[in-house]
């Protein structure tokens, strides 16, 4: 195995990570931690086996571990929904307000969710890669799937003063107001 390989797996680990993350800054530094764990891991990775499955089964759980240690440190600062804060931010181009709408409804679906459909839409995994890389059942993702395409359907159609008003999902990003 030599280095372009991995290389190769670059761009799709960066879209992958910019989607969950939604934030391109983050999205390089989950990329980061993923390669330098993956190197650190090499010894593990079995010759001959799906290495984007591998290094995509490291992004989602280092995603997880930090989601986990953001959510404990998080609970002793002012949680701001980015909805409510969304008057004092500036005003994006007109061009590109249908990717800033679909990014921001991408953001409002469980993690869990989010995952699996850009697993499957963006990266185009298998029901079978997928569940290898989150370690869950083929039946579980799809129904995940499901439930994503739905909920993002009903997100994309509500009107935009609607989603202020529906409560964000449970482990999307929050913003933590510094002052």
């Amino acid at each position: 195995m030599d280095r372009h390989t991995i290389i190769e797996q670059i761009p799709g680990l960066r879209r992958y990570a910019r989607a969950l993350t939604g934030d391109a800054w983050a999205a390089d530094d989950l990329v980061q931690d993923t390669l330098e764990r993956a190197c650190g891991q090499w010894h593990r990775w079995r010759g001959g086996s799906d290495l984007r499955a591998w290094l995509f089964t490291l992004m989602h759980n280092l995603f997880a571990n930090q989601a986990r240690s953001l959510s404990r440190r998080a609970g002793s600062g002012v949680q701001v929904d980015p909805d409510e804060v969304a008057g004092e931010l500036r005003a994006p181009d007109a061009a590109s307000d249908l990717a800033l709408d679909l990014q921001r409804c991408l953001l409002r679906l469980p993690v869990e969710q989010r995952a699996v459909l850009l697993l499957v839409s963006m990266e185009d995994l298998s029901y079978e890669e997928v569940a290898s890389v989150l370690a869950i059942p083929v039946g579980t993702v799809m129904s995940r799937l499901s439930r994503a395409r739905s909920r993002l359907r009903e997100l994309l159609d509500a009107p935009a003063g609607d989603l202020a008003a529906r409560p964000a999902a449970i482990g999307a990003p929050m913003l933590r107001r510094l002052k």
